[in-house]
């Protein structure tokens, strides 16, 4: 009998270790190997983008750097296509998602979100033959503008949401998408604000016209996969530490308030 009672002890101690092992969350999977993988996109300027060197930068990149030093772990980041983040999530290529993605219902329904860690929105980037011609996003919903877009964005999104009558086109960079602008091949750019903010104050862009207010609202958050709540909830809790302590302010006046960087990135 006590031996039975003994046995039964031992495999229930084994299924609860175990079952703690299944259950552990993508941020214990790190500090475990010492090393947090974040999948990202490098090619949203100020969030995550390559300098000179090749090296990944940015104002979400600072975020993460920040965040793997309070885990105590070394950041990999991992490069892959937008379109190829949640499946590389799904299929445990990275514990995270880190690449300016926005929160929406949709995606809400495959991930869950940390706290927004900014708010941003859509704007306009016009060929100049607009002027005087077009204001408001209202206004670019008529059949004879082209308007480009990158694939898999909430500025597709948005595009299909607000301008039905107009034809869309996409690209997969946003380099891509406002170079099409610049050389006439379609009227309007819509992207995130603080990308084509820092795409006008380039001088090959200069020519092009704004429309500055953004027609979105749009809260950007870091992606885990579903049900991983104690990731969530040490992720949340970190932000708010930042917020209160000045790192974030910090970090957000480098790459928002400043311009020293852009010297750095191609």
């Amino acid at each position: 009998m006590i031996k039975r009672y003994c046995s039964l002890l031992l495999v229930s101690v084994f299924l609860w270790a175990y079952a703690g092992l299944l259950s552990a969350g993508a941020l214990d999977d790190a500090v475990r190997r010492g090393v947090l993988k974040v999948g990202t996109t490098p090619n949203y300027v100020p969030f995550e983008m390559l300098d000179k060197q090749g090296r990944i930068v940015g104002f979400e990149i600072d975020l993460l750097r920040a965040m793997s030093r309070a885990l105590g772990v070394e950041l990999e980041l991992i490069a892959v296509p937008y379109t190829d983040l949640v499946p590389g999530l799904m299929a445990k290529k990275f514990d995270l998602i880190g690449s300016g993605m926005t929160v929406t219902q949709e995606r809400n329904l495959k991930l869950n979100f940390s706290d927004s860690f900014i708010v941003v929105g859509q704007t306009v980037l016009l060929h100049p033959r607009l002027a005087g011609i077009v204001s408001s996003i209202e206004e670019l919903d008529d059949a004879s503008y082209r308007v480009v877009t990158i694939q898999g964005t909430t500025g597709e999104a948005a595009a299909q949401r607000f301008l039905g009558a107009a034809q869309l086109g996409t690209v997969t960079t946003p380099e891509d998408g406002v170079r099409q602008v610049v050389e006439g091949k379609f009227d309007a750019f819509i992207h995130d604000a603080p990308y084509n903010l820092i795409a006008m104050s380039r001088p090959q862009n200069s020519a092009l016209l704004t429309l500055e207010q953004p027609f979105t609202f749009e809260p950007l958050a870091f992606g885990l996969k579903k049900g991983d709540y104690d990731s969530l909830n040490w992720i949340n809790h970190f932000l708010n530490q930042i917020a209160q302590d000045g790192s974030y302010d910090r970090l957000h006046d480098k790459w928002f308030r400043d311009t020293a960087w852009m010297a750095e990135i191609e």
